[in-house]
């Protein structure tokens, strides 16, 4: 491939007017001078450099939307696909910008068997660097696929991504809908969590993969001098252990300045997840969010949860599991939903996982939602828990009305209220004390809450020093 430096005023006039331009683009996304062509300037709806964020370096595509809009044939693929070959070769990130309305039509099966390449390549290259998509415009067909493929995708405000568009689905189905309502950034991030980040504008889609890309590839590492003092975190819980409460203050309570840059925040938000920093190191937070579900795990949360294990394990990504949750989610829509196979997911992410994983027992952990948060039986390298925690197969109300109905029913009606108090007390010291989960080894210590930060950095720093630690998968968009 032949390079040629990309310097200011060096670029074709053909290009430099049109915002949409690949050049100009990619400008905004990369540090300023840094980009240069591995391609000299054609005909090719496909523009590929290398180039650096924030002094990282990384290998970026866009596709060209100012031809044809952005539509690839196989010469446009191949070039992507050498693109996403050449990050992976180099250990690098690799960034496609995309605006495209897929493979050219009148190119029949060669176009087609050029995208397929993307998708090889793109799958070679999964687990071994990351992989970012940003959609700046209609991605359509094969190029819905393409970013879908990645690790992370950002939506910008015009972007939209759909395998068919708003005629065909008309002419095949009768639905009316527009492009936006199809494929824009509400259908993607809070209906089908197709997109992990959706951006205010171009710029902020930019600055958000650029964040992004440094969590993920340049993790730094864990200092555990800044540490800093302790933290009231308890005080950012409700004082009664029946309130529901969003857990995003306490995530950013843990984490560094409180920067915490999460994925896919409307879609399945009954579980939070994304990546920070603590003392200097990247993390990844799995957390259970009691505002919406009351924590509850579900198909799509599981589901949610367990592709960002995985991703953060074939990244090297240590993770910070926070738990609050009353068990899995009820109901004959869970059943048929999935809950059952999507729920074994998670299972294998934490269990396959190979990174250091902390579990922090808030509130409570019940049933098999305490197994499928990270538990010791999965091999969490720490389990804490916040003193007046519960773990156990059920709520001790719960427990006492399954097991004790009959002589609560057999009382006298004025004596029933303080007989089931007793057996809720008994039932919690028997089953659900802290102290017992110690002496089984399921849970490491029982700890104050100001402790937390300076309990997780040591273990992560610990874990993290001079060992190879990261798993060897790839990150199937489960």
């Amino acid at each position: 491939m032949a390079n040629s430096s990309i310097a200011s005023g060096s670029r074709s006039p053909g290009l430099v007017d049109d915002p949409r331009a690949p050049l100009n683009r990619l400008s905004q996304l990369l540090d300023p001078g840094s980009p240069m062509l591995l391609h000299e300037f054609d005909e090719v709806a496909a523009t590929v450099v290398r180039g650096q964020i924030d002094g990282l370096k990384v290998v970026a595509f866009c596709t060209d939307a100012t031809r044809r809009g952005g539509a690839l044939g196989l010469v446009e693929c191949e070039r992507i696909a050498e693109a996403i070959d050449l990050a992976a070769s180099d250990g690098c990130p690799v960034i496609g910008l995309w605006h495209s309305g897929g493979a050219k039509i009148g190119d029949g099966i060669e176009s087609m068997h050029g995208i397929g390449k993307i998708f090889a390549a793109t799958v070679r290259a999964s687990g071994e660097v990351p992989q970012l998509s940003v959609v700046l415009g209609p991605a359509a067909g094969g190029a819905a696929y393409g970013p879908a493929l990645t690790d992370v995708v950002i939506m910008a405000p015009a972007g939209r991504i759909f395998v068919t568009g708003p005629e065909v689905v008309s002419s095949v189905t009768g639905e009316k809908i527009d492009m936006e309502g199809l494929g824009g950034a509400e259908a993607h991030g809070r209906r089908s969590g197709v997109a992990h980040v959706t951006a205010g504008s171009e710029a902020d889609a930019y600055a958000r993969a650029r964040h992004i890309t440094g969590l993920l590839a340049r993790p730094g590492s864990f200092d555990p001098a800044a540490a800093g003092p302790p933290a009231d975190l308890r005080g950012l819980l409700p004082s009664s252990p029946r309130r529901a409460y969003d857990v995003h203050a306490l995530v950013r309570g843990i984490l560094d300045d409180g920067d915490f840059e999460e994925l896919q925040p409307k879609w399945a938000s009954n579980v939070v997840i994304g990546l920070g920093r603590l003392a200097g190191g990247t993390v990844g937070i799995v957390a259970n969010n009691p505002l919406h579900k009351g924590g509850c795990l579900d198909s799509l949360s599981a589901e949610k949860a367990a592709r960002f294990v995985r991703m953060c394990d074939g990244a090297g990504i240590p993770l910070a599991v926070i738990v609050d949750v009353p068990g899995y989610l009820p109901g004959v829509d869970q059943e048929w939903s999935g809950v059952v196979r999507r729920g074994a997911k998670l299972l294998y992410a934490f269990a396959e996982a190979t990174v250091p994983r902390v579990t922090l027992v808030t509130r409570k952990s019940y049933g098999g939602a305490y197994i499928a948060m990270n538990s010791r039986s999965l091999g969490a390298t720490a389990v804490y828990a916040w003193k007046n925690a519960e773990v156990g197969v059920m709520g001790a109300e719960s427990a006492v009305r399954v097991l004790h109905w009959k002589k609560i029913a057999a009382a006298p009606e004025d004596e029933r209220d303080a007989l089931r108090a007793r057996l809720i007390e008994e039932h919690r010291s028997a089953t659900g004390d802290l102290g017992h989960g110690v002496s089984l080894s399921v849970i490491d210590e029982v700890i104050d809450p100001e402790d937390t930060r300076a309990r997780l950095l040591a273990v992560f720093a610990a874990h993290t020093t001079g060992l190879s630690f990261r798993g060897r998968h790839g990150n199937i968009p489960l």
